[in-house]
């Protein structure tokens, strides 16, 4: 199972695994508080492409489009994740302010939709 949190936000015993899903490790965040088991950063989207959203809802739909193409040219990445899904709950942890329109939300849409 996978859930989204914003890493700003405290731990809790029912994340499962933590993993930070975003190119840049988050500000003001010490290694210690954000409680990180793994930092994926290579499943985030390209600079390229994160440059080019910098998060304008407007532009989340085509964002959404771009990062699955990104996303599909990465299998052993994504596969992982699955596999750690289907022992347990992950947690995608993410920086961005906007809760709904972010990379995890659209890696979590990715998992879930192309799972088995």
């Amino acid at each position: 199972m996978f859930k989204l949190k914003r890493v700003y936000e405290a731990p809790s015993p029912d994340d499962g695994e933590r993993v930070l899903v975003d190119r840049l490790w988050p500000r003001g965040m010490t290694k210690a508080k954000a409680a990180v088991d793994l930092w994926m950063k290579e499943i985030s989207p390209s600079t390229e492409l994160r440059k080019w959203f910098d998060h304008d809802p407007a532009k989340w739909a085509g964002f959404q489009a771009r990062y699955r193409e990104e996303l599909e040219t990465r299998p052993t990445l994504t596969d992982e994740l699955r596999e750690k899904a289907r022992q347990g709950t992950v947690t995608l942890l993410y920086g961005a302010r906007n809760q709904a329109q972010n990379e995890a939300a659209a890696l979590k849409a990715f998992l879930e939709a192309s799972s088995g």
